[in-house]
């Protein structure tokens, strides 16, 4: 038995300064919400709507964390559960774990998978719930050895290739639908002469 502090770093997220307009861009250093992740429910996330800049990422909380880095809704709403495909930070929302090298981000995402009701169970606030970074951190753990993460780690990166390679492609269809259906609609490309 452990805490999921066993597991890796309990890392929080900020927002800069949306008064500042030096600190967003459309093409720096991801950042991601939670209404990213409830936009798109793929396992691996690379960039979210909005990025920020590098001004942003110093004058902010907000913390730049490896590929395979396990992001974790907080709040607004609790329990989004994603793995980072590149370096990303996140805003306020978030309470990720950067899992140590004899863990893998396998066993951290379906842990909180499995534990996500309880996890939501020690949530706290007035206004909004809210798991605190301390309440993760302690959150009480079934710690497996380190020869039976490694082999789990084996099992499932290939399956999370996979997967990840599929995220991808869906997304470069969906865009594709998304440009040629409205010109389709409106009569700009006409394919009634094309042989199928």
């Amino acid at each position: 038995m452990g805490t999921f502090s066993d597991f890796g770093n309990v890392i929080g997220g900020g927002t800069p300064s949306k008064k500042v307009e030096e600190y967003y861009t459309s093409n720096g250093i991801a950042w991601i919400t939670p209404k990213d992740l409830s936009n798109d429910k793929s396992k691996f996330v690379a960039h979210g709507e909005t990025d920020i800049t590098e001004l942003g990422l110093a004058k902010s909380s907000a913390t730049l964390m490896p590929k395979g880095t396990v992001l974790f809704s907080s709040r607004a709403p609790i329990g989004y559960i994603a793995i980072a495909d590149d370096q990303v930070s996140t805003n306020q929302g978030f309470k990720s774990i950067v899992p140590f090298s004899n863990v893998g981000n396998a066993f951290v995402y379906y842990y909180m998978k499995e534990n996500l009701s309880a996890i939501e169970n020690v949530a706290s606030g007035s206004t909004f719930k809210e798991v605190s970074g301390s309440t993760l951190k302690n959150f009480s753990a079934v710690i497996p050895d380190n020869e039976t993460l490694a082999e789990f780690q084996r099992f499932c990166s290939p399956l999370f290739e996979q997967q990840r390679a599929l995220e991808y492609e869906n997304r470069y269809l969906a865009t594709l639908r998304d440009t040629l259906l409205p010109k389709l609609m409106n009569g700009e490309i006409d394919v009634s002469q094309v042989q199928v």
